[in-house]
């Protein structure tokens, strides 16, 4: 299993504080500031102060533990308040990996879209969407299905209902949850609709798919015309 490395950073006696309780330790602390081999950083007030200390804090993309007397207003990802004992130093560290493997673990992603399903977000580039349960239920049948589903399958998949009962409710939330992506994305083709059903995904038509290929073939064709025509001027420029 791998254990975790946490860079230690604030004044000499924090680090030499912690790697004297190493044997104790669920982790293992380092003070190599060059090196990116850690994955959280735990850092106290001295080392806010500090001007290289600071900079990797705000720069760095991994894990923060805060520890201090007083808790800041900055959003770092966990605070460890001091004095600490050991246990706490301890749970501080596994709790802040754990959130963050969670974190990882509920969000997909979704055409051009990241969903959180832990924070119930749609969200893409700034925007994000805050989304019902059974809305997040509908996004991942759907991105597990590549075909159309029907308003039955559908009905049955997410509200285990018989599929003999009203789809009027598959259709209601179906309309709600493409108006509101709509209206935050301005993307009215997230979910589509065909005779077949409702789906994610656009099917390639066989008359698109010629068409495309046609259009491959003629950029090709236009490259190499391209490439002969630069062949004759370099020979008339170097005669």
């Amino acid at each position: 299993m791998h254990q975790l490395k946490v860079l230690i950073l604030g004044p000499s006696s924090f680090f030499t504080t912690l790697n004297e309780l190493k044997p104790f330790l669920k982790f293992n602390p380092v003070k190599e500031k060059t090196s990116s081999d850690f994955d959280v950083i735990l850092f106290d007030e001295e080392a806010l102060k500090d001007k290289e200390d600071r900079k990797i804090i705000d720069d760095c993309d991994r894990l923060k533990i805060y520890a201090s007397n007083k808790k800041l207003s900055n959003n770092y990802d966990a605070f460890l308040e001091i004095p600490s004992s050991l246990k706490e130093i301890n749970a501080a560290v596994e709790n802040v990996s754990a959130k963050n493997v969670f974190s990882k673990n509920s969000s997909i992603e979704i055409k051009k879209y990241s969903l959180n399903k832990n924070e119930k977000k749609l969200s893409r580039n700034e925007n994000e969407l805050i989304l019902t349960e059974k809305e997040i239920q509908l996004l991942e049948m759907f991105l597990k299905n590549k075909k159309p589903i029907s308003k039955e399958k559908i009905l049955s998949i997410v509200w285990n209902y018989s599929s003999d009962a009203d789809t009027h409710t598959v259709e209601t939330h179906i309309y709600r949850l493409r108006k509101k992506i709509n209206d935050k994305f301005s993307d009215e083709n997230f979910i589509m609709s065909t005779k077949n059903g409702y789906s994610l995904w656009r099917k390639e038509t066989k008359s698109q798919r010629i068409c495309l290929q046609v259009s491959i073939e003629k950029e090709l064709l236009n490259l190499e015309r391209v490439k002969v025509a630069l062949k004759e001027l370099k020979n008339k420029l170097f005669v």
